[in-house]
């Protein structure tokens, strides 16, 4: 009887060390994901909720058996919402760990300086990763730059980012302004920043720029700045064809040929650079540009000295075929 009570004991031993080693094995060995899989946590999901999608997507054999083992040898921190990567072969435990502790996939989107908000809004509502509806942004309310987000974000919580984004620039660069500027509060210094932004696409030429139309401002001339006269026509996207004369003569809110001083509001959305040059100007007392067939402008003071400018820019367009 003692032979058979110390068999029964040794059999139940290996019955139990097998059954340990199954358990904690199952834990730490591969799984059944054979690629890199992305796999979302919305916000608010339970242990439970994730562990049954687990199984139901094939990447575990059974969600009791991981909610079990987690419970046991996993750790004891709440899971992330976000998107993680599950490596082809990830274990259970892998899997665990990636949810409470892992990075979380960041997405990108790029808003290039100068570019209106009607594209902003076209970029973010054709992101197929958010979600939810947005109106276009006030114009000149986003910082140009990159941001990140992740899959299922909502569309608003990206767009609060861009704009919480440049009011902080704007907090940022408007008190170290330079005394005698040509504007004397942030709404007008981002009006005149898209403007420059617009006209030209040379950051060699910004500061230029920005000191000439702040000469005009301060003069009391018009601008005469051609973006101007598309804002109210495209709400900054291209115009796709030359500026007509009808359309130089409108009498609107933003046609600074026809205006004295601003319009009443930006025309694109202009970066910090573009604004740092407005709150920085050039010093000089050039008052007229002109395109000079490289990207760049040709800058004089004298309205003789532009009018021999622009001829020379006209006869480049005809040897070019452009007119």
């Amino acid at each position: 009887m003692r032979r058979l009570g110390g068999l029964i004991a040794a059999v139940v031993a290996i019955v139990v060390t097998l059954t340990v080693i199954g358990f904690v094995g199952g834990w730490y060995s591969a799984s059944d994901v054979t690629e890199d899989t992305p796999f979302v946590i919305e916000s608010g999901a339970t242990l439970t909720s994730v562990a049954n999608r687990l199984e139901e997507e094939g990447h575990i054999a059974s969600a009791d058996a991981f909610l079990l083992r987690a419970k046991v040898l996993g750790g004891g921190d709440a899971i992330q919402a976000g998107e993680f990567l599950l490596p082809a072969g990830a274990s259970p435990s892998d899997m665990l760990d990636a949810f409470q502790s892992g990075d979380v996939i960041r997405r990108f989107i790029t808003i290039p300086e100068g570019m209106p908000s009607i594209l902003v809004y076209e970029a973010l509502m054709g992101e197929p990763l958010l979600t939810g509806e947005i109106p276009v942004p006030e114009e000149g309310s986003i910082l140009p730059d990159t941001y990140d987000f992740v899959r299922g974000e909502e569309r608003t919580k990206v767009l609060a980012r861009m704009q919480v984004a440049m009011r902080n620039y704007l907090a940022e660069a408007w008190p170290k302004r330079k005394p005698g500027i040509a504007v004397d509060n942030v709404k007008d210094a981002v009006i005149l920043a898209s403007i420059v932004e617009k006209e030209t696409g040379k950051p060699s030429e910004r500061r230029l720029v920005a000191g000439l139309y702040s000469n005009r401002v301060k003069e009391g001339m018009l601008l005469q700045a051609d973006p101007t006269i598309i804002y109210p026509i495209t709400k900054g996207k291209p115009l796709g064809r030359r500026i007509r004369q009808s359309e130089i003569a409108a009498v609107n809110d933003y046609n600074t040929y026809s205006m004295i001083g601003l319009p009443k509001g930006p025309i694109t959305n202009p970066g910090r650079e573009s604004i740092a040059a407005v709150l920085d100007p050039e010093q000089h007392g050039y008052l007229f540009m002109v395109a000079d067939g490289t990207g760049g402008h040709e800058f004089n003071e004298t309205l003789a000295g532009h009018q021999a400018a622009v001829d020379k820019w006209f006869a480049l367009r005809r040897k070019r075929g452009e007119m």
